[in-house]
C-alpha cells in the first residue's frame, strides 16, 4: 500500500510539472500572436508609405518597430522550441522512473504467481482463513487477502494507465517539437525580411541625413508647437479644476445658508410659542456638534465609481485608434537622425492610417474641446480624477458636456501634408489635490 501511495505522489508531481510547462507554452503562444499582430500592423502602415517617394521620420520609426517585433518573434520561437524539448526530457525521465517501478511490481507479481501456483487449490485460501484461532482473526485474514488482491490490481491499473498516458504525451510533445521546428524554419524567412528591412532602414536614414538642416528647422518648429499645445492643455485642465472647486464652494455656502435659515426659523417658532403661552423666552440651546458633512451627491458618487473603474483597467485600456504603431513613447528620446538632440513627449504618438478615427479609451465626459491654429484640435475627457487627452484632430464629433462610452469615435486625425499616414497624440493626466500629474500612457493601454 505504501508503494502505491509513493507512486501516486510521484505521478502528482509529474502532472504538476507538466501543467507548469503547459502554462509556459500558452504564454509563449499568446506572445507570438501579439507579435504577429504588431508585425501585420507595421506591414500595413509601410504599405501605405510606398505611394510616397519622400522618406519621412515616421516611416523610419515604423521600420525600426517592425525589425524589433520580428527579432522578438524569432526569440519567441526559440523559447517555444526549448520549452518543448524540456518537456520531452522531463517525460523521458518520468518514463524511465516508472519503468523501473514496473519491473519492481512485476517481480512482486512473479512471487505472487509462484505462491498462487503452489497454493492453487480452492481450499488453500479457505484453509488459511479456517486455521485462525478465532472468528475475528479469520475475518481479518479474509479482509487481508482481499486487500492484497485489491492493492495488486491497483498497482497493475496505475502502471498500465499512466504508462500509456505518459507515452501518448511523449508522442504529442515530440510532434509539438517537430511542429515548432518546422514553424521556426518557416519563420527564419523573417530573418531575410529583417535584412531587407535593415537595408530599407539604412536607405531611409541616409536620405533623411541629407536633409539635416530641414529636419532641424522642422524639429524647432515642432517643439514650439508642442509647447503651445501643452500650455493650452494645462490651462484647460486647471480652469476645469478651478470651476469645480468654485462650484463645490457655492454648494457648501448654499447648504450652510439653508441650515442657518432653518435654525433661525426654529428659534422664531419657539419664541412665538413661548409668547403665546406667556412663558419666558427660551434661551437658545448651545449645541457643540461638529459641523455635519454634506451628503455626497449622485454626481459625486458616480465620479468616485468611475475613478475606481478607470484605475482597475490599467494595462487593459483600448488604443485611441483601432490600429497603428507607437512611433514615439513617453518621456525623453534621442532624435532618430540628428545627433546630440532629444525630443520630449508628454504622452505617446501612434502612427495610424491617414485621417483614422480617434476613439475614447473609457467611459467619461468631455470637459474641453480646443482648437489650436496650425495644430488641429484637442479633446479632453474626464474619467473621475483622470483625464485623457486626444491631439492632432482634424474634426471632432463631440462637444463640452458630452458623455462618451468606451471606443466611441470622438473625431478624426489630421492628415500630414505629402504623407499617407496620420499621427494620434494621446496623454493621460491625474488630478490629485488640485495638482495635475502626467502619467505614462504606455502603462495603461493594452499591449
Amino acid at each position: 500500500m505504501a508503494f502505491v501511495n509513493r507512486l501516486l505522489i510521484l505521478l502528482f508531481i509529474f502532472c504538476g510539472t507538466f501543467t507548469f510547462a503547459q502554462k509556459t507554452s500558452d504564454k509563449l503562444r499568446k506572445e507570438q500572436e501579439r507579435l504577429e499582430k504588431n508585425i501585420a500592423q507595421t506591414k500595413s502602415l509601410l504599405e501605405k508609405t510606398k505611394s510616397s517617394s519622400q522618406a519621412t521620420l515616421n516611416e523610419l520609426k515604423i521600420i525600426d518597430n517592425q525589425i524589433k517585433y520580428r527579432e522578438k518573434l524569432l526569440n519567441n520561437f526559440d523559447n517555444q522550441i526549448r520549452n518543448a524539448e524540456l518537456k520531452i526530457e522531463q517525460k523521458d525521465q518520468q518514463v524511465v522512473e516508472l519503468e523501473a517501478r514496473i519491473l519492481k511490481l512485476k517481480e512482486q507479481y512473479k512471487q505472487l504467481l509462484i505462491y498462487a501456483y503452489k497454493h492453487r487449490s480452492a481450499q488453500g485460501k479457505m484453509m488459511y482463513i479456517f486455521s485462525a484461532n478465532s472468528y475475528y482473526e479469520a475475518l481479518k485474514r479474509s479482509k487481508y487477502l482481499d486487500k492484497i488482491a485489491e492493492i495488486q490490481e491497483k498497482q497493475r491499473l496505475i502502471i498500465l494507465q499512466n504508462t500509456k498516458l505518459i507515452q501518448s504525451e511523449k508522442i504529442a510533445l515530440q510532434k509539438e517539437k517537430e511542429l515548432k521546428l518546422k514553424v521556426a524554419d518557416e519563420k527564419r524567412v523573417e530573418r531575410q525580411e529583417i535584412l531587407k528591412d535593415k537595408v530599407k532602414q539604412q536607405t531611409t536614414f541616409q536620405a533623411l541625413k541629407g536633409e539635416e538642416s530641414k529636419l532641424t528647422a522642422d524639429l524647432i518648429a515642432e517643439e514650439k508647437k508642442k509647447a503651445v499645445i501643452q500650455l493650452k492643455i494645462k490651462e484647460a485642465i486647471e480652469k476645469e479644476i478651478l470651476a469645480a472647486e468654485k462650484l463645490r464652494k457655492e454648494k457648501a455656502a448654499k447648504a450652510a445658508a439653508a441650515a442657518e435659515k432653518a435654525r433661525l426659523a426654529k428659534v422664531a417658532a419657539a419664541k412665538a410659542k413661548a409668547e403665546k403661552e406667556g412663558k419666558p423666552e427660551p434661551k437658545p440651546a448651545v449645541e457643540e456638534k461638529a459641523p455635519a458633512k454634506p451628503e455626497p451627491t449622485i454626481a459625486e458618487t458616480k465620479e468616485v465609481a468611475l475613478n475606481k473603474s478607470f484605475e482597475t483597467n490599467k494595462g487593459r485600456l483600448p488604443w485611441p485608434v483601432a490600429s497603428g504603431s507607437i512611433t514615439e513613447g513617453y518621456g525623453s528620446h534621442p532624435h532618430p537622425t540628428l545627433p546630440n538632440l532629444k525630443t520630449y513627449n508628454n504622452g505617446i504618438d501612434i502612427s495610424a492610417p491617414k485621417s483614422a478615427q480617434v476613439r475614447s479609451v473609457f467611459d467619461g465626459e468631455v470637459t474641453s474641446v480646443l482648437s489650436i491654429p496650425g495644430a488641429g484640435k484637442v479633446v479632453i475627457i474626464k474619467h473621475g480624477n483622470y483625464r485623457t487627452v486626444y491631439g492632432n484632430l482634424q474634426e471632432t464629433y463631440v462637444s463640452v458636456g458630452t458623455s462618451v462610452s468606451t471606443k466611441q469615435a470622438i473625431g478624426s486625425l489630421l492628415p500630414v501634408n505629402g504623407q499617407s499616414l496620420s499621427v494620434s497624440h494621446f496623454e493621460i493626466h491625474l488630478v490629485q489635490d488640485g495638482k495635475v500629474v502626467r502619467i505614462n500612457p504606455s502603462l495603461w493601454i493594452a499591449n
